[in-house]
């Protein structure tokens, strides 16, 4: 037979047990004796058959299944988030269904709309803003979300981070020991994590070193190593001496850039990122970093996702994780 054509009755026949006993078997159901369990997972495996999830969904009207959104699977901080999701995922018996949105608002109403025409039993979202368009789709759902990375002004949807004000306002103090003139490189202020909360704690920290906050020290660029590269120059001749990066790519664009322009850091230039990814060690000098729990930032907001789709009770809209400073490098 062909593995595709198996289904439960010929596992059943084969076995000479009920339908109902192959499924107790497949769900891990204890009440079933051992000597049958074999006999039953041995004709699984010789068939080589493979449960239904679709078969399965009907019956219970669940997929089983859960969509997950992210803007660029190649970037190493939403790679470090999907393997949270990944893990816990596979811990509650849920599949997993990545979709790219390549940080496009079009994009990411499709790939949503997508997701939920398959029925998925719930969503985490990953992105670096949340549009007023998107919004609207989550709107007209009944599917639970939760925001991974991302946060909701509004606090409608449930979101798991870090609390981005007081992560940016402790490294722009830590760099106001030695320079006068900060840059701000984030992504569009459009995001409310930039504009609103790292700009915020960015403002407060200038403040309390009693620096003067430029708007000419703000810096606005897309999330990519070749934006950091171009940015450099710009950078340099604002004067700053020293840059909070709010993503790890940009900020080894923006030193290679300053490496490559003759500036000497952290000598000449310091440098601190923000989510501590895996590249900040492949870079010389070093990138320090704010430390952020990258993998529990997935795994809690898929642990999150599993009690909202099993109805149980979520204490807060907003999740906030412990963040942390690693001093390595790029900064004195």
């Amino acid at each position: 037979m062909e593995s595709e054509t198996i289904t439960i009755y010929d596992v059943a026949r084969e076995a000479g047990v009920s339908m109902a006993t192959v499924s107790r078997v497949v769900n891990g159901n204890q009440n079933v004796k051992e000597t049958t369990r074999r006999k039953v997972l041995d004709v699984i495996e010789r068939l080589d058959y493979r449960p239904n999830a679709v078969a399965r969904g009907l019956a219970s009207k669940k997929t089983t299944t859960v969509g997950v959104v992210i803007p660029d699977i190649a970037n190493s901080y939403f790679a470090s988030l999907a393997r949270g999701i990944d893990d816990i995922a596979t811990m509650y018996k849920y599949n997993i269904v990545i979709a790219n949105s390549d940080g496009d608002d079009g994009k990411e109403i499709n790939v949503v709309n997508t997701l939920l025409a398959k029925q998925v039993d719930g969503l985490v979202f990953l992105a670096h803003n949340l549009s007023d368009k998107i919004r609207a789709e989550f709107s007209r759902t009944r599917t639970p979300i939760v925001l991974a990375g991302a946060v909701d002004p509004e606090d409608q949807i449930p979101s798991v981070n870090i609390d981005y004000t007081v992560a940016t306002k402790g490294v722009t103090l830590e760099l106001a020991k030695n320079n006068q003139k900060i840059a701000l490189v984030a992504g569009p202020m459009v995001n409310a994590i930039n504009g609103k909360e790292r700009l915020s704690g960015y403002q407060a920290a200038l403040a309390e070193a009693g620096l003067t906050f430029s708007e000419g020290l703000v810096f606005e660029t897309t999330y990519s190593y070749p934006a950091g590269l171009k940015l450099a120059e710009r950078v340099k001749a604002s004067g700053a001496t020293a840059a909070v990066v709010t993503d790890d790519e940009v900020a080894v664009g923006l030193l290679n850039g300053l490496v490559n322009s003759g500036v000497n850091v952290p000598e000449d230039f310091e440098i601190i990122t923000a989510n501590n990814s895996v590249i900040t060690e492949f870079t010389r000098p070093t990138l320090s970093s704010i430390e952020q729990p990258l993998y529990d930032l997935g795994a809690v907001s898929m642990r999150l996702l599993t009690k909202m789709m099993n109805k149980e009770e979520v204490e807060g809209k907003r999740v906030i994780l412990p963040h942390g400073f690693v001093k390595r490098g790029s900064s004195k």
